[in-house]
């Protein structure tokens, strides 16, 4: 009993612990000559919910985010949570604090399944009174990148599912700037061709509670843990992958601490 008691206090702990800044900077030629870097803060899962992510909480790390000073912000997803126990918020009251994050270039979203389960067109609407730019399957430029997002909604069909990222990575394609995918799950980096060098995903959690010799309880992933947590590169592609700063289902972390990333890009 007491283990138990120690390993839920723990897990709760690190649970609510002030998310890590990890830091990486990418090169790229064809980035414009003499321009300055594009910082973008990846930020995802927040899955509002208590006891863990009440709005405050969310509020706090809106602080944390913008104290960084961002050109952008890429939120991958998964904005409303899904626990078993706690309290659960209304869709505007936990995306609302979200309307403070600043960033020169402006804030991006794709949305992840966990907002289809709570009602896609409730997120949709707190996003865009939280002045959020939302990227349902499309692309835009956004000063020197070439945005692209691809929604989390689960699909009934392989086929669908192609059809999707084909749409995305043909758009990024035709929009002028160095490309760079905003998706909710990493599993998409499969099938990104070469002319996508940058993915950024969240939805795994890291694994959220990450057993010693056990390893991760569960992934979220198709592929197990080839696409589970950090830098994952492939031919000249990189994949980011967050541990997200929330939690799903039990609010509980171990092995896994929440974080965000600060991706410099540049020439």
């Amino acid at each position: 009993m007491i283990a138990i008691v120690a390993f839920v206090a723990i897990g709760y702990r690190n649970a609510t612990a002030t998310p890590v800044v990890r830091r990486l900077t990418v090169h790229f030629a064809d980035y414009p000559a003499g321009a300055a870097a594009t910082r973008i803060l990846l930020l995802s899962d927040i899955h509002a919910h208590g006891p863990d992510m009440p709005p405050s909480r969310v509020a706090a790390i809106v602080d944390q985010a913008n104290a960084l000073q961002p050109d952008i912000v890429v939120l991958a997803g998964d904005f409303i949570g899904d626990n078993w126990i706690g309290a659960a918020y209304p869709v505007q009251t936990a995306i609302a604090p979200l309307g403070r994050l600043r960033a020169k270039l402006g804030v991006y979203a794709v949305l992840g399944n966990n907002d289809y389960d709570a009602g896609a067109a409730a997120v949709v609407a707190a996003l865009d009174r939280a002045r959020v730019d939302i990227l349902i399957d499309r692309a835009q430029a956004v000063g020197p990148i070439a945005l692209g997002g691809i929604d989390g909604r689960i699909l009934n069909s392989a086929r669908q599912w192609q059809r999707r990222r084909s749409q995305v990575f043909g758009a990024v394609g035709r929009t002028p700037g160095v490309p760079v995918v905003v998706v909710h799950r990493p599993d998409d980096f499969k099938w990104a061709p070469e002319s996508i060098p940058l993915m950024l995903a969240g939805h795994t959690h890291c694994g959220q509670i990450v057993l010693p010799l056990i390893g991760p309880l569960e992934t979220g992933s198709d592929f197990g843990r080839k696409y589970l947590c950090g830098i994952i590169r492939k031919g000249g592609r990189t994949l980011i992958v967050t541990a997200g700063v929330g939690t799903s289902h039990l609010p509980l972390r171990i092995g896994a601490p929440p974080d965000m990333w600060l991706i410099s890009i540049g020439r």
